[in-house]
């Protein structure tokens, strides 16, 4: 009866649902759970519906946004904020991770709440735009795989997602054993993060550009993004050529891809 009692105050006082606590308690026993916070169950569903399946490096930017939120105070972006972007989320790659970052803090590309620099590090910054005081907080992915992902994992990543080779069945067994890491770093405690309060230079909200109208396409366009040939604006989709977010970061003068039917 008395541990029963204790079990109940400790859900109460840091606010745990019962399933996610049972959970905790349940999957990784060894885990000390209440030491500091960590991705819940409800969170943890809401990002495999935003990013399509559960793998390590999502959670992982759900658990690390959740570290850096708490260590300034706050909670995830709402309304007022993304709204005034006074809460930015700062990432450095462009991976699974970022979508943890994304559905933890509320910071989108959409909001002009998330910011990218393309640096390649699995990081995110999170910055109150009051005081531009942020939290940053880095994932070391090499310690990482050594101490948690299981090495029939790997193969199966080199073989399914790096070499794009497998049958259904290598793909069915890499996808349950990646939920079954993720699932584990819901619990991976602050002290496999770095983590460091920084000072963040002042970012400019983003301002409203009128729009031109192509003089080819006759499509509207922002118009910063328009080139004068021969004294007609031009979209950059008609020339041909624009900056581009791809698989590998951000690709100056990337070739447009979409092939419109001519009339």
């Amino acid at each position: 009866m008395g541990k029963a009692i204790i079990t109940l105050t400790i859900i109460h006082e840091f606010k745990l649902d019962v399933e996610s606590f049972l959970f905790k308690m349940c999957y990784l026993p060894s885990r000390k759970v209440i030491r500091d916070f960590m991705v819940s169950q409800a969170l943890l569903e809401k990002a495999k519906e935003f990013h399509g399946h559960i793998c390590p490096f999502v959670v992982l930017g759900l658990r690390a946004s959740e570290i850096a939120l708490k260590k300034l105070g706050l909670t995830k972006a709402g309304e007022r904020e993304t709204v005034g972007e006074e809460i930015l989320a700062i990432v450095e790659c462009n991976n699974c991770f970022t979508d943890g970052v994304q559905v933890a803090t509320g910071c989108t590309l959409g909001n002009n709440s998330l910011i990218y620099l393309d640096t390649g590090k699995n990081a995110v910054t999170i910055v109150r735009r009051r005081d531009w005081r942020g939290i940053r907080v880095y994932i070391d992915s090499e310690k990482l795989r050594e101490k948690y992902f299981k090495k029939e994992a790997m193969k199966l990543f080199e073989k399914v997602v790096v070499k794009r080779e497998g049958a259904a069945e290598d793909h069915e067994k890499l996808s349950n054993l990646w939920a079954e890491i993720g699932r584990e770093m819901m619990n991976i405690p602050e002290s496999e993060f770095k983590i460091e309060e920084v000072k963040v230079k002042e970012i400019e909200r983003a301002p409203i550009f009128e729009s031109v109208r192509c003089g080819m396409c006759s499509e509207l366009v922002m118009k910063t993004r328009i080139e004068y040939v021969g004294g007609k604006a031009v979209c950059l989709a008609c020339l041909g050529k624009s900056n581009a977010v791809i698989g590998r970061g951000i690709v100056l003068n990337f070739e447009y891809p979409i092939v419109k039917k001519e009339n």
